[in-house]
């Protein structure tokens, strides 16, 4: 049995992505026979606060809440959020703060200082790769530190962050970061080429790629007539679907672009982010846009089954530092993707694989909006692209394969310790 200790910024019921990710692993592993301790945020993807049901244990209970689990516990802590997330300063301060606290958490989950067998931490935020080697060395035990998007360099190529002082201080905390784990696992080869770089050449076998995964028994293809289409007030026509967070690291406005192009077809931007009002700004004259919210965990399959034709934009450059985890949804649910993103990355090489759709060049419109003529001119086409999606996520992108693949890497680790605080040997 293997001892954990999880640092991770979202872990459900919360709604992010990286929350779904972590949360199936830590179940996987769990029913492997594992003990796991937690150590989390109070769930605030979805409207970037604490939820309101959260609030009030708060203010009885502090910053810190434990939850004890049959496979171990659950510590959730503040957050910190912001109200608007391109004030960087504001965010850089949130994650500190929470760092800071998950750090307390991780150092007593489970029993103050007991020993672990390694620590994973996720990034972003970069900040919990110095919480995890701290909580790490207090337990005598390795970093394994999971990088979901590859931090700055993300931030940089969309222009979030521009001051170069900034960005030589976040690149120095990247490497130190880097040369104190253990092991650092990566959703593609081409995230794993970024680190690598980073790292000299001694140090390069520390990474290791482990895709990320989709939950096929829980999320199914579905009738594309659902109650939410009803909701939002959309009858039968075609419906592209951007699902996901409305932010800068996506070409959204290829889908305004779109929308002005197809007007047959009802584009449907589902989400919340930061660009989410300068998008419904853009959007403000056509009638066949249409925006909705988040929904519950339990109505993900409905939601994606609304859309005929899902889109996966991301910025030109970012292709390479992150891999839309989405994807693996929209496979799931037998929609056929069109994705603008850099070729050669991993999001490109997962259609070409699967058969499950389209990949353009990033920051397009003329190359997007072709792509999605031709599979709303032909549903076959289309369907016949997400049942193929579909056949290869069961085989491809497995829970169970995925948390097989992380605990070998900590039973390997485990082996290979020596020393007081457990390094690796090299």
């Amino acid at each position: 049995m293997l001892r954990l200790v999880v640092l991770c910024p979202h872990f459900d019921p919360d709604t992010a992505p990286t929350g779904h990710v972590m949360t199936r692993i830590v179940t996987e592993l769990a029913g492997r026979g594992h003990e796991l301790h937690v150590v989390t945020s109070l769930p605030w993807y979805r409207a970037h606060r604490v939820e309101p049901d959260w609030v009030e244990p708060v203010r009885r209970g502090g910053w810190l809440r434990t939850e004890h689990v049959p496979w171990g516990s659950i510590t959730r802590v503040h957050p910190f959020p912001g109200g608007d997330r391109r004030d960087l300063v504001r965010r850089a301060a949130g994650f500190a703060g929470f760092s800071l606290l998950a750090g307390l958490g991780g150092l007593r989950a489970g029993g103050w200082l007991r020993r672990a067998d390694a620590v994973i931490a996720m990034s972003p935020p970069l900040t919990l790769g110095p919480t995890g080697w701290a909580v790490g060395v207090s337990r005598r035990a390795p970093l394994v530190f999971n990088i979901q998007d590859v931090f700055p360099d993300a931030a940089v190529e969309t222009g979030a962050i521009t001051d170069r002082r900034v960005i030589a201080a976040a690149a120095a905390l990247e490497r130190f970061c880097y040369r104190r784990a253990a092991a650092i696992t990566v959703l593609s080869d081409d995230l794993g080429d970024n680190v690598r770089t980073k790292l000299p050449p001694r140090m390069r076998e520390r990474v290791h790629v482990i895709p990320n995964f989709v939950s096929t028994d829980e999320l199914q293809p579905a009738d594309r007539m659902t109650a939410y289409r009803r909701e939002l007030g959309i009858g039968d026509e075609p419906v592209v679907l951007y699902a996901g967070n409305v932010g800068f690291s996506q070409s959204l406005e290829l889908v305004v672009h779109a929308a002005r192009a197809i007007p047959g077809a009802t584009f449907l931007v589902n989400g919340q982010g930061a660009a989410r009002a300068e998008l419904e700004d853009a959007a403000r004259d056509l009638p066949n846009v249409r925006f909705g919210d988040y929904q519950p965990a339990e109505r993900l399959s409905e939601v994606l089954a609304t859309g005929d034709v899902h889109v996966v934009p991301l910025r030109r450059g970012l292709g390479r530092v992150s891999v839309p985890s989405k994807t693996y949804s929209i496979l799931a649910a037998g929609r056929p993707v069109v994705a603008a993103i850099d070729p050669g990355t991993e999001v490109p090489r997962m259609l070409d694989a699967s058969g499950g759709g389209i990949a353009v060049e990033p920051d397009d419109p003329d190359a997007f909006v072709g792509a999605l003529r031709d599979l709303l001119a032909r549903p076959d086409r289309g369907a016949s692209m997400g049942a193929a999606g579909r056949r290869w996520v069961e085989t491809a992108a497995s829970p169970a394969a995925v948390a097989a693949a992380y605990e070998a890497l900590v039973t390997g680790l485990r082996r290979r310790r020596r020393g007081p605080f457990g390094r690796a040997r090299r």
